[in-house]
């Protein structure tokens, strides 16, 4: 592939495979550091980041294993950077009690998630959407994260810099979520760099330096984070900590710092959802999915329109915190809700949590490594509606 400088990607309409845009977003955004161990199917990630970071006075390492390369991430952007990681789901388990450390310190930093068949090993080359769980409860312990799960290259680009700043804006790691479909996938797109002003800033301290508290109490939740080198005092420990930022086990302080913790996704869920809908407003049957699932979904609810059957789309692309109000929104009017995906069942148990006793909620699985198909749906459908 012909290299794009960096810069010069920006407004031009190019042929770009999924994770090479998922680079040139992170690029975009303001990323300048990158660690990561190569892996199928989220390698091109860290191929394309190798080429494209040199040209923004960005680092590029490769570590020795994902273990490492989430702890390289959380001490970069600790010391100013944005920083991504990228890989697959065994690099993913990997990454786990780091990704909670990120949590539990506040640290903002990135993680793309290419997701193939598993479990283990697994199926390195073939698509699957197993890890929508562990996307939001792999590391132990109540803890806040960000997980978005764009659709299409475009998206995939348009995403991760999202993901950058709702993770800059809320001191939380993010997880960008994608199949290996989506990932490998090439379309024509237009690469529109983030407008003047659009990117979110870290809320660096600026205040007097004796009364710094590294885990204050905020309105919005979300404390000023020390500078290094400004001379603010910080104490960063994966042990829960008061407002100092230093270790405690006070029952009323652990309380009220976890309470915080946790409420920061909740405070600010307007801000962080984004979901699509699709002939919704009468749909009778309304299929929901993610990724080259909900591709697939979207022809089949076309088919379906076409046959006189009332379907529509419902697709979260912020995937945690999942969009519950507006998910009920489109299936107010819907006897099912279908819920294909590329997994044993893990969405359509969310999903059954949150819609009403009256609605039916139908799982349609695949696990071997192929595709859901836009036929495979409309008959599930044609079943539903009859």
């Amino acid at each position: 592939m012909q290299h794009v400088d960096a810069m010069e990607h920006v407004n031009a309409t190019q042929n770009v495979q999924g994770n090479h845009a998922c680079a040139l977003g992170a690029v975009a955004a303001g990323c300048r550091f990158f660690a990561g161990y190569p892996i199928t199917p989220s390698s091109e990630v860290a191929e394309r980041m190798s080429r494209e970071l040199p040209g923004v006075d960005g680092v590029f390492i490769q570590m020795e294993d994902e273990i490492a390369s989430m702890g390289a991430i959380i001490g970069a952007s600790l010391g100013g950077a944005k920083a991504m990681t990228a890989t697959s789901g065994p690099g993913f388990s990997l990454m786990q009690e780091n990704i909670g450390f990120a949590a539990q310190t506040e640290t903002p930093c990135v993680i793309i998630n290419v997701m193939r068949g598993g479990p283990s090993t697994g199926m390195p080359t073939r698509p699957g959407q197993g890890d929508i769980m562990q996307a939001r409860w792999g590391t132990h312990g109540d803890h806040p994260v960000i997980v978005v799960a764009p659709a299409s290259v475009k998206e995939i680009y348009d995403e991760t810099i999202r993901a950058f700043n709702l993770s800059e804006e809320f001191r939380v790691p993010v997880v960008v979520l994608y199949d290996e479909i989506i990932g490998h996938l090439l379309e024509s797109i237009e690469l529109t760099g983030p407008a003047a002003g659009t990117l979110a800033g870290r809320k660096w301290a600026t205040g007097s330096k004796q009364e710094f508290r590294a885990c204050a109490e905020t309105g919005d939740m979300i404390p000023e984070m020390a500078r290094p080198g400004d001379g603010y005092r910080a104490h960063t420990t994966g042990l829960t900590h008061d407002e100092t930022g230093f270790p405690t086990q006070d029952p009323v302080e652990v309380d009220r710092f976890l309470q915080r913790l946790l409420g920061k996704t909740a405070h600010h869920r307007s801000a962080i959802e984004s979901y699509e809908t699709v002939e919704t407003g009468d749909a009778k049957i309304v299929v929901a999915a993610i990724g080259v699932t909900a591709r697939a979904a979207r022809a089949a609810v076309k088919m379906a329109r076409k046959e006189g059957v009332k379907a529509g789309l419902f697709r979260p692309i912020t995937l945690w915190p999942f969009p519950e109000e507006p998910l009920r929104k489109a299936a107010h009017n819907a006897k099912a809700v279908l819920v294909p995906e590329l997994n044993a069942g893990q969405m359509s148990l969310e999903i059954e949590r949150i819609c009403p006793d009256r609605i039916t909620v139908a799982p349609l699985n695949r696990i071997d490594g192929e595709a859901i198909t836009p036929r495979q749906i409309l008959s599930k459908i044609q079943e539903l509606g009859a």
